[in-house]
């Protein structure tokens, strides 16, 4: 994932913290955060079956 996409996942960590997120703020989170768990998960799997 792009740095500057998971800058944003933290920066709206922090907002959130402080105050409630708007409605497009929330849209936002959920859209990256589906995109980095979607990555993540893609990295391990290739790791898992480049160790069989």
């Amino acid at each position: 994932m792009e740095k500057i996409k998971v800058d944003r996942i933290n920066e709206l960590a922090r907002i959130a913290k402080q105050r409630e997120l708007t409605d497009e703020e929330t849209e936002e989170r959920r859209v990256l955060r589906e995109e980095y768990i979607a990555e993540v998960r893609r990295t391990l799997k290739g790791e898992m079956e480049g160790k069989k």
